[in-house]
């Protein structure tokens, strides 16, 4: 190439860079997260607030996905939302879900959607310490996330932790047995034959001088992933509290957890 060529190549480049249409932030195309808690029948956690402004803090810091922040349930369906505001949502707007309520107050076309949206669409499920103290006459929703909670017979206490698969991508930010300060719920209609647990207490620590300890197997999991159909769901019971959504290995756990239910990151479990 001569000399001018090179000269005039430079100036053509030059020019094309500073007419190029400049592409902010806002335009780059995120995954989208609805992040899900039900304070219209539910038992109302304090920490409610500040987990789900953490989990908007941790998606738009990493640039990982955009929070949209519901505490009612007007978003989980896939039927257009009818409402005075013109910007509504529905669930075909999100890639995944992450969820921190109880009670039930979806009806019958509500849940089928909800269950199309995991196991039909492949989009992910996140449930968070009381997702899944929730929907006990649904049995698909028991199916969906793995189990239901059973009480929590030592309540808030320094909890003795093993971590089962320290290759899982939410898992990463634990070393293999730690202690947690937070509530930590015991599971019914769960079985490790439908979930892929992750993390669980430390059964030779544990006082079972507690009332109401019936879980015979001693095997308490904190934390688990699986399969639903085509899409992947995730659990802790990690974040009873503020003090509990502080601690930076739990933030990046949720993190974690919710780029792999996005497919942003690992692979499916088994």
């Amino acid at each position: 190439m001569s000399r001018f060529d090179a000269a005039g190549l430079a100036v053509f480049l030059a020019a094309a860079l500073a007419f190029a249409p400049v592409v902010s932030r806002s335009e780059v195309k995120r995954k989208k997260v609805l992040a899900w808690a039900d304070t219209e029948t539910a038992y109302q956690h304090d920490s409610i607030s500040h987990a789900l402004a953490t989990i908007e803090r941790l998606g738009r810091e990493s640039g990982a996905f955009d929070t949209f922040i519901r505490t009612d349930s007007q978003w989980i369906t896939k039927e257009p939302v009818a409402a005075p505001a013109r910007h509504t949502h529905n669930l075909n707007d999100f890639d995944a879900i992450f969820f921190l309520g109880t009670g039930d107050n979806l009806n019958a076309q509500q849940k089928k959607d909800l269950v199309a949206f995991i196991k039909e669409d492949g989009k992910g499920f996140v449930g968070a310490h009381t997702g899944d103290d929730a929907f006990f006459d649904w049995p698909e929703f028991g199916e969906m996330i793995g189990g239901y909670f059973d009480g929590h017979p030592w309540g808030v206490f320094d909890a003795p932790v093993i971590v089962e698969d320290p290759n899982f991508p939410a898992m990463k930010p634990f070393p293999e047995r730690f202690t947690i300060h937070d509530e930590i719920y015991r599971h019914k209609d769960f079985s490790r034959a439908k979930v892929h647990v992750l993390a669980r207490l430390d059964a030779s620590k544990l006082d079972y001088r507690k009332p109401n300890i019936h879980r015979t197997d001693r095997d308490f999991p904190v934390a688990w992933a699986k399969m639903y159909g085509r899409g992947r769901v995730f659990y802790s019971t990690f974040g009873h509290s503020d003090e509990a959504w502080d601690y930076p290995r739990v933030q990046k756990m949720y993190l974690e957890a919710l780029k792999w239910a996005l497919r942003l990151e690992g692979e499916d479990v088994k």
